[in-house]
């Protein structure tokens, strides 16, 4: 498999994910300036709608979106338990929160990262987030991670959108909980790896 990532984009989360399953993958990078990997090929010749993540399955199939390939990830290695079993209740409880980080977490990030945003502009998108960030801190109470006491794919996006407070210049002091919890995923051998693969740090 080939996973098509950008540093620090929201293909970090399928990275995490592979690292985390010890599935074989090699990882292309993509400038999302010019839309070229780093060998030069055209990118929207691999994904037409020109963002990452990108997972090239091993017989030339494409699969995108991070809920798609974080659930394929996770189904390659069901001892990994990324992800409980396909048709309990649990599994449908995993969608509901990839769904949920990704159109009520993820999507109100994206126009924070427009050049040039004033404080007073970024203040709208920092206040929904802050009210989805409320939600998962009661529904982390007692818990470890997400889905319980054991880590699966919605925790590896949530840590992705968590780091990118940062690159957005938003207070996380109201939210310790969402600190200590970051904190406890950081300190995960594989999430280590992946942030030295694309940073040159642990």
């Amino acid at each position: 498999m080939k996973l098509y990532f950008a540093p620090g984009a929201c293909s970090l989360n399928p990275h995490i994910l592979l690292r985390e399953s010890g599935l074989k993958f090699d990882l292309v990078k993509v400038d999302l300036s010019t839309h070229k990997t780093d060998k030069g090929a055209d990118y929207y010749g691999i994904n037409p709608k020109g963002y990452v993540p990108a997972l090239e399955l091993d017989n030339g199939e494409v699969l995108t979106e991070n809920p798609a390939i974080a659930q394929y990830i996770a189904d390659q290695k069901p001892d990994s338990k990324l992800a409980p079993a396909n048709g309990t209740l649990e599994r449908y409880r995993l969608q509901e929160w990839l769904g949920f980080i990704g159109t009520e977490i993820h999507k109100q990030f994206s126009p924070l990262f427009r050049p040039g945003m004033t404080d007073a502009e970024k203040q709208p998108y920092f206040e929904k987030i802050g009210k989805r960030f409320d939600y998962v801190v009661k529904k982390l109470q007692g818990k470890q991670f997400l889905m319980g006491e054991h880590f699966s794919a919605p925790d590896a996006y949530l840590f992705v959108m968590l780091g990118w407070t940062d690159h957005v210049g938003m207070d996380m002091s109201k939210w310790p909980e969402l600190k200590a919890y970051q904190g406890r995923i950081a300190s995960r051998p594989a999430v280590k790896e992946v942030l030295a693969a694309e940073f040159g740090k642990a």
